[in-house]
């Protein structure tokens, strides 16, 4: 699973979103996107889509496979691992080298914070030796809600004070 946004999605649906809108408002993925990455999902088994009638017509409900959940546990397994050396890093104070490494790994940054692997105060922190803002490295839309759901986040005003109301949920 080359895709972070594919482990995004799968990761929605093992929570328990099983349907097309309730994933989407969790993705923050659009409609036309989050198609693709589904159809590409079920036709790697990592899914099932079963269509159950209900009261007012059919209702498509989405489901993880034992194969989706093998690859969710291997691969935020992996993202811990990029975490701990992040956060080792980050402990040695060493500026650049924490830079190159969040360059390196740009791209699974927003996956992180989706499955709540990061410490959100660590890594406000790391920004801060850096002398840079959260934003420069993750897109605010692709901020998801839902995990650790951090305040101040969005790219608003308040975004670059550094205050951050955190409520993690355990």
């Amino acid at each position: 699973m080359e895709e972070p946004k594919d482990l995004i999605v799968l990761g929605a649906i093992k929570r328990g979103k099983k349907n097309f809108d309730k994933i989407q408002n969790t993705t923050k993925i659009n409609p036309e996107e989050l198609n693709t990455i589904l159809e590409k999902l079920e036709d790697r088994e990592m899914i099932t889509v079963e269509e159950k009638k209900g009261w007012f017509g059919k209702k498509i409900e989405i489901k993880v496979t034992d194969r989706g959940t093998r690859e969710i546990d291997e691969r935020v397994y992996e993202l811990q691992e990029k975490w701990n050396q992040m956060s080792a890093i980050y402990k040695t104070g060493d500026k650049q080298k924490l830079k190159q490494y969040m360059d390196d790994n740009k791209s699974f940054l927003p996956t992180m914070m989706f499955f709540g692997i990061m410490d959100i105060m660590m890594f406000s922190m790391m920004f801060s030796m850096m002398g840079m803002m959260m934003s420069d490295y993750v897109p605010a839309e692709s901020i998801p809600d839902g995990v650790n759901d951090v305040e101040g986040m969005d790219g608003g005003s308040d975004a670059g004070d550094g205050g951050f109301d955190i409520d993690i949920g355990f």
